[in-house]
């Protein structure tokens, strides 16, 4: 009997920042990607920081990456991170930092005016999704540009390569990006309240016959669905969703309360059933998706 691989801890201490869980057979045109279930605090970042570890864990989607685990046997692949999101975020760009986090100098092309910034969620986030600030001190500037080159690069290569794999098996791919929100955020308002938010860059990122399909499996199922209110899909939805040419990108994201404790982050008894249901979902979707081979290329 083979001894499994051992894989050795990469400079940051993960081993490794993150997989891909690779379908038998690529019989679905789809990828999916869980780049904030990440859920490996290194011991040296915890010290770094204020907070203690379930206080860092505040902005994490918290075992998505198991909720759409079963898509693997459905043939398609699944990219999971295993860093935190509280210590580089993939769904922003590649250099959308703060500068007040940092001693130095950022590069001159670093966004440092955008939304995301001034709301201390950049690339290298500064506060954890319930405001509260991660760091006790400044970083040097050293320190984002390795986590942006040692992690959050080879993750978007990764990435692009699954979809571009998948488009050329196929003829077209569909990623889509699953994430889990706060029940909270979802505010008073009971005409906003959500089991499921369906983002799509308000009708950029993906066919509409794409998000119609989800939006009536998810019904059936009995969810309540909105579409792009509160999240309308991040920087990976944008970034890839390009329908025109064969590459649609679908923000998925799932109501905490459904599955798990949020005060905790322990898993609740409904979580296999979401599981369950979830897979109905994808399942239906993807044998009813229909053509989505764009037509320029049909034509060639």
């Amino acid at each position: 009997m083979t001894a499994p691989e051992t894989v050795q801890p990469d400079v940051f201490g993960f081993a490794p920042a993150f997989a891909v869980d690779a379908a038998a057979s690529r019989t679905l045109p789809f990828v999916f990607n869980t780049g904030h279930s990440g859920a490996v605090y290194p011991s040296d970042f915890i010290a770094a920081s204020r907070l203690d570890a379930l206080s860092l864990r505040r902005s994490e989607d918290a075992y998505v990456d198991r909720l759409f685990a079963s898509v693997v046997e459905l043939g398609a692949p699944l990219l999971r991170a295993n860093f935190p999101r509280a210590f580089l975020d993939v769904n922003r760009e590649p250099f959308e930092l703060d500068p007040r986090m940092f001693d130095g100098r950022l590069p001159p092309f670093a966004n440092t005016r955008s939304m995301r910034v001034a709301g201390g969620l950049g690339t290298v986030p500064r506060v954890v999704a319930d405001g509260q600030e991660i760091y006790a001190r400044r970083l040097p500037v050293s320190e984002a540009t390795a986590r942006i080159e040692a992690l959050y690069k080879p993750y978007h290569r990764v990435l692009r390569s699954l979809i571009q794999q998948t488009a050329r098996l196929h003829g077209h791919c569909v990623l889509i990006d699953c994430h889990s929100m706060p029940s909270s955020s979802l505010g008073r308002d009971a005409e906003v309240k959500a089991d499921m938010v369906l983002g799509d860059r308000y009708g950029t990122a993906c066919a509409p016959s794409l998000i119609e399909a989800f939006e009536t499996a998810f019904r059936a199922q009995g969810f309540r669905v909105v579409r792009n209110k509160p999240y309308a899909g991040g920087f990976i939805t944008e970034h890839y969703g390009e329908p025109n040419l064969g590459r649609h990108a679908l923000q998925i994201e799932v109501n905490r309360a459904l599955y798990m404790n949020e005060a905790s982050l322990a898993m609740t008894p409904d979580f296999p059933s979401l599981v369950k249901a979830l897979r109905t979902v994808i399942a239906t979707v993807a044998a009813d998706l229909g053509d989505l081979t764009p037509r320029r290329m049909a034509a060639e």
